[in-house]
């Protein structure tokens, strides 16, 4: 997106693990700009590590060399109290929608979590309930459903809680790790069209990780392949698929 101003710089980041054997090289010298309001699609065949790179610049993967720029600071440099804040602003939303959600909470304390987590809001429950059922609404769930568990729901109603959570603290960028493919076709033109309402409405930026060309298509401004932990071309949408 030219003029935009540059949300994510992810430079030679890499990802190893120990195994038995020798070291796995899940992500290897991955490199890729996201400016703010962008869709970047990350596609490649299963294995070749674009969760794990989602996963690394979440902090939830500890980082084997490279840098995570977010808005000027290299998040691989700071520790879990300094990495706090930035946890606000970027948030995952996972792919299985059922497993990503705790079975013993009800909805309206999955969605509250962050919020608690966080001291957001902290004026008491009544602000929080509030909190709760406006970001339900957002989301397209009725907010009277709020006490219940997430077996009680479908999968793409799951996949809405999820979206929830992470909306809840008002993040900058969603990493959307295969957001809609363990659901039925149906289901995921909903969740898409969810998703791009919520982009524009809010004004967030996506990292769009999915193996489903079509889904990539729709959703990217540009399309970043990955094959082997690595990024092997990175293009425009249209350039990448007319060609």
């Amino acid at each position: 997106m030219s003029g935009a101003p540059l949300l994510l710089a992810v430079e030679g980041l890499g990802v190893h693990f120990r195994v038995p054997r020798g070291v796995v090289r899940a992500v290897d010298d991955v490199s890729f700009q996201l400016a703010r309001g962008e869709t970047l699609g990350l596609v490649g065949e299963s294995g070749c590590g674009k969760s794990t790179v989602a996963r690394a610049i979440a902090g939830l993967l500890e980082v084997s060399f490279g840098a995570v720029w977010f808005e000027g600071t290299d998040l691989t440099t700071l520790d879990a109290e300094a990495f706090r804040p930035f946890r606000r602003r970027l948030q995952m939303v996972f792919q299985d929608p059922y497993a990503s959600l705790n079975p013993r909470m009800t909805v309206a304390s999955i969605i509250a979590e962050p919020l608690r987590i966080h001291n957001r809001p902290r004026p008491g429950w009544a602000a929080l309930d509030e909190h709760v059922c406006r970001l339900m609404g957002l989301v397209g769930l009725d907010p009277s459903m709020r006490r219940r568990y997430p077996h009680e729901f479908s999968g793409g109603q799951r996949q809405r809680i999820g979206v929830a959570r992470a909306l809840a603290l008002e993040p900058d960028l969603l990493l959307l790790d295969e957001p809609v493919s363990a659901l039925d076709v149906s289901v995921q033109a909903q969740v898409m069209n969810l998703l791009d309402d919520l982009k524009q409405r809010l004004g967030l930026t996506y990292l769009f990780i999915a193996h489903n060309l079509a889904v990539v298509r729709h959703m990217s401004d540009r399309v970043a392949v990955m094959y082997l932990g690595r990024i092997v071309e990175v293009a425009g949408r249209r350039a990448l698929y007319e060609r």
